[in-house]
């Protein structure tokens, strides 16, 4: 009996830029300021910590307001965006989900850093949301690992027999591998994000694969 907490972006999908594009577009229509963006990294990161970083950046304040209204001008803007860019869900994932989702030994769930509303509407727009039991997300919390110790904490009420080692955590970023690690979970990397094998394989994840064509490891899962 295993639960298999998968990441989202570069991982079952690539959304072709599309938060980015709506959260520039927020910002210059809803609060008129725009310009080149330095040293803010997505790549495994919360959009709580992204989010901060922008604000930051454009010397907005993290006044609850600002906040409530970022988050609503974001998500009333996320699927015009996923609808104008060339996104697409990522080789081997829908028959791998179809795969899982008839094995009844297996609960599948979420651990990303994505809002909890853009992963609904990012899973919803490719015909993904149906698959999962639910998830642990990156609104309250800036780092990755606290994001996996909720996922924990889900995945108990799920299935209160499970323990850390039934627990897969898949992602295709180094933080995906050390999150994982940081619950006593076993890792998958795959390798269709920015981050090739080279640079996942220092990580040591339980696993590494260029796509989730490859299904070697499911061979343990059960």
């Amino acid at each position: 009996m295993s639960v298999l907490l998968f990441d989202i972006d570069g991982t079952l999908l690539n959304a072709g830029g599309a938060g980015q594009v709506a959260m520039e577009r927020v910002l210059f229509e809803d609060f008129g300021v725009s310009g080149p963006i330095h040293d803010i990294p997505a790549a495994g990161r919360t959009d709580r910590a992204i989010t901060e970083d922008l604000l930051r950046f454009y010397g907005l304040p993290l006044s609850e307001e600002v906040w409530d209204r970022f988050l609503t001008r974001y998500f009333s803007r996320l699927p015009a965006g996923l609808g104008c860019t060339s996104g697409l869900v990522l080789p081997g994932v829908r028959s791998l989900l179809d795969q899982l989702q008839q094995d009844e030994r297996l609960e599948l769930g979420l651990l990303t850093g994505n809002f909890a509303e853009g992963a609904r509407l990012k899973l919803q727009h490719f015909g993904l949301g149906d698959y999962f039991s639910g998830g642990a997300y990156g609104d309250a919390h800036l780092e990755r690992n606290d994001v996996a110790r909720e996922a924990w904490g889900l995945v108990k009420s799920w299935r209160p027999q499970v323990q850390p080692s039934d627990v897969w955590v898949i992602g295709d970023t180094p933080s995906d591998i050390a999150c994982g690690k940081a619950i006593g979970a076993r890792t998958v990397a795959v390798a269709t994000g920015i981050f090739s094998i080279a640079d996942l394989a220092p990580h040591q994840p339980d696993y590494l694969i260029a796509s989730l064509e490859d299904r070697a490891w499911l061979d343990e899962v059960g």
